[in-house]
């Protein structure tokens, strides 16, 4: 298998190999131009995404600065990705629909080596992250390679996620950690506004 290969199904991989350096330099270049544009011309930005994501949904917001390797990105309808994203998208990020990404959110896919001797090699694996629909990344969160975050879950801000987070819930903290079921009782209205149908 080629070093592209391994990378792609998670396995370990020269990250050093010069045959990544172009696909790295066409996600800096969009990133540049998408980070350039004035706030005024949306249809331009919304070309960009459509270029540079691997799906990008209806009504879906990227406030720039964005900082992003490949483009390895799967965004969902309606979602808000708010200022400073980070993703290193070596493996696929999906982001579900009517998500919430707060200012300042990181997602890793890859990770280095423990030992200095691989990691000065450049020997590394990428493992997928997913976030699922209705999700809210408060801001300052990190979210680790592997992960999955749950259909309808908040994550609190600050918040270093290691390892799956169940649907439905707020978790929060370093390391994150579920602290209790989002419910009935957490719901707020505006006045005058009819009772939404539960999310689904």
């Amino acid at each position: 298998m080629t070093d592209l290969e391994k990378m792609a199904a998670g396995e370990l991989y020269w990250g050093f190999n010069p045959v990544f350096v172009p696909a790295l330099e066409r996600g800096q270049d969009y990133c540049h131009r998408y980070n350039l544009l004035p706030p005024s011309e949306k249809a331009a930005r919304n070309n960009l995404l459509k270029e540079f994501f691997k799906k990008l949904g209806n009504q879906v917001i990227v406030n720039p600065p964005m900082h992003i390797d490949l483009g390895n990105l799967e965004v969902g309808d309606h979602t808000i990705i708010n200022f400073n994203f980070v993703a290193l998208d070596e493996a696929l990020v999906s982001i579900g629909e009517h998500c919430f990404i707060g200012p300042n959110c990181s997602i890793y896919t890859v990770t280095h080596s423990l030992c200095y001797q691989d990691r000065d090699l450049g020997l590394m694996t990428a493992l997928p992250v997913s976030i699922e629909d209705h999700c809210w990344l408060c801001g300052n969160v990190t979210v680790l390679p592997g992960v999955t975050i749950g259909k309808r879950s908040v994550i609190g801000a600050g918040s270093l996620v290691t390892k799956d987070i169940p649907a439905g819930v707020l978790a929060y903290g370093n390391p994150c950690r579920v602290i209790r079921p989002i419910t009935e009782n957490d719901r707020e209205f505006l006045e005058g506004i009819n009772k939404p149908t539960e999310l689904v």
